[in-house]
């Protein structure tokens, strides 16, 4: 085979990838994204209109949203809805329930520890330590702030 520089490489993959619609593609993940944020807005006021302050009521929109995609990703679905709607779905909190579990099914042959709790802590640990980090960093800056 007769080799190719860097251009041609790329020119060759060019002719062989079919274009991607992309005004196609921001539509459904602008109204995917926006649904799931309207689902979300929507679980906050009824949660408020039923006597819950709105930190609380917050608080159990991110957890009714995690659990549902947690749901979703078990049966299967959030993943056909990520296919078709691309970063519309990983940009909202659901996004990090479906990296969440997803590892965890595809590994749960391995058993309920090594693979589905293991797998999970694959995505979790690096936002748990960078998250915690960065909070006690902020929170060092914060308190020095107001000492000074």
């Amino acid at each position: 085979m007769e080799a190719m520089n860097k251009q041609e490489y790329n020119d060759y993959v060019a002719a062989l990838a079919e274009p991607s619609p992309l005004v196609k593609n921001m539509v459904w993940a602008f109204c995917v994204g926006g649904g799931i944020c309207a689902v979300g807005e929507w679980l906050r006021e009824l949660f408020m209109g039923r006597g819950m302050e709105e930190t609380m009521a917050g608080c159990a929109v991110s957890v009714c949203l995690v659990g549902l995609a947690a749901l979703l990703t078990g049966l299967g679905w959030y993943n056909k809805l990520a296919k078709r709607a691309g970063a519309g779905t990983l940009v909202p909190i659901t996004g990090f329930a479906n990296a969440m579990v997803a590892p965890g099914i595809e590994f749960r042959s391995e058993g309920l520890v090594y693979g589905v709790a293991g797998k999970m802590f694959v995505v979790a640990g690096p936002v748990l330590v960078y998250g915690i980090a960065a909070s006690a960093v902020y929170g060092v800056i914060y308190w020095l702030s107001q000492i000074l």
